[in-house]
């Protein structure tokens, strides 16, 4: 791990394009002396003797040849994103004078700082948790209002506290159970087996409650993706069309035009959908077209929803015969199946009863559409938001952290294990190194237990700049 302690970082914090503003970030114990160095403003003689949070007019000079107008604010540490001084230069958006400003700052002192590195040094200086940090890169990666709201509220750290309120509970007991082996030849009890054995009982409901939540976090974070799927020419590249408001695919009367997924996203009603069309469904001795097919099966087993399109005049049998070969797929994925009878301006008398359809084939929700003009379009996005809505269920906190996942799925199997060896007796020593594991998982979502390797990892996917 680098000095933090003497080492100052410069970065562009606006993405290094062009255009009519730029921001140049410092941050370190050096910051506000050399910026000095190359700011010169009437307003205030040395950026060191400015105020706080205000912006400084002033220009940017390389000896006695000027840069660019800018203007300079000052961010005292402790009280700053980092907790380091920082200071902050807005420039005029021209990729020459942004890269010249960070040219200048390297001579004077500063190092380009790595992806991640100013919110990096925020956690190690104790300004946010490892679970805010993250929170940091799902705001700035955030597409859709759902996505923008998960963020934010996980900047705020409820969910910190709830772990560290369970961390520090089960912290209490552990001691007290460890403090007994001082005493063994006693024979004496320090911790409650009754306190702890309900406290390990809250715990692990609280994580089944947590985990829970994760499938429907995973879905607000990063999509919920839909596959349309069904035989050739049943009007699946329409429908992608229609939903995406767009000529985004061909349509064809020819049977088996698309050969691969096409893919684009949309967002609903705040939630972003990722439509994936499919080759048509059927047997083939087309070399291309079976590994189209092949592929489209890959992508029905990991949908969240799948699209099943026939044609409205299809009788029971036909429809039977799709589901059969695509119902075990979508078992495997726990995927929710829509059954869409389309070409319903076509055949008028549809042949097929929603209510008895749904009643033979348990678990498929059935819409009667016309892609091509655009009928039930609404119903089905409708119903579309709905299934994601509903998976929320009673989850009060939403995680959408796989890291989180792991962390709360390995401790909950350790706390299983406590809680058996509790049960039937073993000794005290071997049921604390149960529960000091349960510690060491929970530690891991906030950062009170961190690795660098760890902190690489998370921090590496952060654009450079924040």
């Amino acid at each position: 791990m680098k000095n933090y302690v003497t080492d100052t970082i410069c970065a562009i914090s606006t993405g290094g394009i062009e255009a009519a503003i730029a921001l140049v970030r410092l941050s370190g114990p050096d910051a506000i002396s050399i910026a000095d160095k190359i700011f010169q403003s009437k307003q205030v003689a040395n950026l060191k003797d400015a105020q706080g949070y205000r912006m400084y007019f002033g220009r940017i000079t390389d000896q006695q040849t000027e840069i660019d107008e800018v203007l300079a604010s000052v961010f005292f540490g402790p009280k700053s994103y980092t907790g380091e001084n920082i200071v902050e230069i807005s420039c005029h958006g021209s990729l020459f004078v942004q890269q010249r400003i960070l040219e200048l700052l390297q001579a004077n002192g500063a190092r380009i700082a790595e992806p991640g590195e100013f919110t990096k040094r925020a956690f190690l200086n104790g300004k946010m948790d490892l679970n805010q940090a993250e929170a940091v890169s799902d705001l700035i990666a955030s597409d859709s209002k759902a996505s923008h709201h998960l963020a934010l509220k996980q900047m705020k750290d409820g969910f910190s506290r709830e772990i560290k309120s369970m961390r520090d509970d089960l912290l209490k007991l552990v001691s007290l159970m460890e403090l007994e082996l001082d005493f063994s030849e006693e024979d004496v009890e320090f911790a409650d087996r009754t306190e702890l054995k309900a406290l390990m009982e809250r715990i692990s409901d609280r994580i089944s409650a947590l985990l829970s939540g994760f499938r429907y976090g995973n879905v607000l974070k990063n999509g919920m993706p839909v596959v349309i799927a069904g035989k050739p020419n049943v009007g699946k590249s329409s429908l992608l069309n229609a939903l995406l408001k767009e000529d985004r695919a061909i349509v064809s009367h020819i049977p088996g035009t698309t050969r691969d997924s096409l893919e684009d996203d949309m967002v609903i009603a705040g939630i972003r959908f990722r439509f994936i069309d499919t080759a048509g469904l059927r047997d083939t001795k087309d070399e291309i077209e079976g590994e189209g097919i092949r592929r489209a099966y890959d992508k029905i087993k990991k949908a969240g929803i799948v699209l099943l399109m026939v044609e409205s005049h299809d009788d029971i049998s036909a429809v039977m015969s799709i589901i059969s070969s695509v119902r075990e797929t979508i078992n495997e994925s726990e995927a929710q199946c829509f059954l869409l009878q389309n070409k319903a301006d076509i055949h008028s008398a549809v042949t097929l009863d929603k209510q008895k359809l749904e009643q033979q084939i348990p678990g498929i929700s059935t819409f009667v559409i016309s892609a091509k003009i655009g009928s039930g379009i609404s119903e089905l996005t409708d119903a579309m938001v709905n299934s994601v809505q509903v998976m929320k269920g009673n989850a009060d906190v939403i995680l959408s952290n796989m890291r989180h996942v792991e962390a709360l799925g390995n401790a909950s199997e350790a706390l299983s294990r406590a809680n058996e060896a509790l049960q039937v007796g073993v000794p005290s020593d071997l049921v604390s190194q149960d529960l000091r594991e349960v510690l060491h998982h929970l530690g891991l979502i906030t950062g009170e237990i961190s690795t660098d390797e760890v902190l690489g990892e998370i921090f590496r996917s952060f654009c450079i700049g924040k």
